[in-house]
């Protein structure tokens, strides 16, 4: 399978061969979609984080971005113009944090998928395509349910035996002021604490294997350990497992409801505090 993570001159030299996805999405509210109208990556289509790569739900109580069922996301690529056989390569403008959940959710089942190191601004802003998506016609995307060895549910969670890693800040994480957006603050009892956004550079772009093994193995991850991947919604922790698998240590299982849903069940325990590790 393709690496997790491609360079701007690999995308170039085989941009013909691949579709490119913008994920953008921002927690504070702002539009993905009004951003990739500004300024795209020529080609991309627009991949929805809340209506492609999460299944709509009624309130939070099993997370903000809920894992969409298979046939969502088979549906909603298709739909996109994303087929069985097509490679896609899928960034942002936060380092891939956000358009990691599209490649998680691909490579899980198989599919041919990377993300551009570096993301948006890996590209020359002077050759940005603005307005609408490209048309793609409807593909065949066929529908594979979720391996369930690479999920975990809130209740193994709370009994697991993996290394829990949390790819939240670490403010979030020690939970000395009120969480920004879920009920309560700090983090899941026995986590270490694995910032997903130290692992890129001052420009966005990943680290070397040889540099996040070294910053895995600080939390207690070596060859052969498993890990169980969270964040806030599930989303950036997808980051944190295409590092794993960068580094030599994946693949990991993600945990999709995350903090979010940990925080509003109040049977949960809670930790506060820097992690100790």
């Amino acid at each position: 399978m393709i690496d997790p993570f491609v360079s701007a001159d690999w995308l170039r030299t085989h941009r013909n061969e691949v579709i490119v996805a913008d994920v953008r999405w921002y927690l504070d509210g702002r539009s993905g979609r009004v951003a990739y109208d500004a300024g795209h990556i020529p080609g991309a289509v627009f991949v929805e984080l809340d209506t492609v790569l999460s299944e709509p739900h009624e309130d939070d109580r099993g997370g903000r971005h809920p894992l969409a069922t298979p046939e969502r996301f088979a549906g909603g690529l298709a739909k996109l113009g994303i087929g069985d056989g097509d490679t896609v390569i899928a960034y942002d403008d936060a380092g891939g944090v956000i358009a990691a959940r599209l490649v998680w959710m691909a490579r899980a089942i198989g599919h041919e998928a990377a993300l551009l190191d570096g993301g948006l601004a890996a590209w020359p802003a002077e050759d940005l395509h603005t307005g609408a998506p490209r048309a793609h016609p409807p593909a065949t995307f066929t529908t594979v349910p979720w391996p369930r060895e690479l999920l975990t549910s809130i209740d193994e969670v709370a009994t697991t035996s993996s290394v829990l890693i949390d790819a939240r800040d670490a403010d979030r994480f020690a939970g000395g002021a009120p969480d920004p957006v879920d009920p309560r603050p700090g983090h899941i009892p026995g986590a270490r604490s694995v910032p997903t956004r130290e692992h890129l550079d001052a420009a966005g772009r990943i680290a070397t294997p040889e540099r996040l093994r070294a910053r895995f193995a600080q939390a207690g991850v070596t060859p052969g350990t498993p890990v169980v991947s969270y964040c806030g919604s599930g989303v950036t922790a997808c980051h944190n497992l295409l590092a794993l698998e960068r580094a030599g240590l994946g693949p990991g299982r993600l945990f999709p409801g995350s903090w979010s849903q940990w925080s509003r069940d109040p049977n949960r325990a809670v930790a506060t505090g820097a992690d100790a590790g």
